[in-house]
């Protein structure tokens, strides 16, 4: 039986990853197979390509050329991981996958959203998220979050980058109501995961007991 895809979005500083890690634990401990991974990244190739599009030193990087990166490291992660994970059974959880790349490079970057589109289809051999879990906060909350660690090239853009981010991943949850599921984000990491958890188990058919 193929598995559920489950991805995560959310602007930075929205608790994306942390949501995620509580969810893999819950899932473990139900019994459930599942495989943890994240994008930009996932298998070697795409953990390089990630190095690339996230180092501070490529400030010089064109939105075209970040667009292919991201493309190609999708592809490579779908291909070599995500589908072999689905079609095993296991449910795939994914911090980001391409309604990140409609937002920050369609949105945020002004790239043509029909070649995006292409793009996005051939990367992930039309693969599409059964689940998606957009983690919604303001934008000047989310950077309160992060301003104390190091922040990667695209962490380090300005405020009105983020707001175009955040209003498009609001605009992509309003189009696909099926897929996605909005939460506060502000709320404290437990209730956030008892929402997730309640959404999730109920879609794997799976007792919480």
């Amino acid at each position: 039986m193929k598995g559920l895809f489950i991805t995560f979005e959310g602007i930075d500083g929205s608790g994306k990853s942390t949501q995620m890690d509580l969810l893999a634990d819950r899932l473990a401990e139900l019994g459930v197979p599942v495989l943890q991974t994240r994008e930009p990244g996932g298998p070697p190739i795409a953990e390089a390509i990630r190095h690339l599009l996230l180092d501070t030193a490529n400030s010089a990087m064109l939105p075209r050329t970040e667009l292919l990166l991201y493309c190609a490291s999708r592809a490579q992660h779908t291909g070599e991981w995500i589908l072999p994970a689905l079609a095993a059974g296991k449910t795939v959880l994914c911090d980001r996958y391409f309604d990140s790349t409609f937002a920050y490079q369609g949105a945020a970057r002004s790239l043509d959203i029909q070649q995006i589109l292409i793009l996005t289809e051939f990367a992930t051999f039309n693969t599409v998220p059964d689940l998606t879990f957009l983690l919604d906060i303001p934008v000047s909350d989310g950077m309160a979050r992060i301003k104390k660690r190091n922040l990667d090239r695209l962490e380090l853009e300005h405020n009105d980058f983020r707001e175009l981010v955040r209003a498009e991943y609001l605009n992509l949850a309003k189009q696909n109501p099926k897929r996605f599921v909005v939460l506060d984000a502000s709320l404290s990491p437990a209730a956030i995961h008892t929402q997730i958890i309640q959404t999730v188990l109920t879609r794997l058919g799976v007792s919480s007991d």
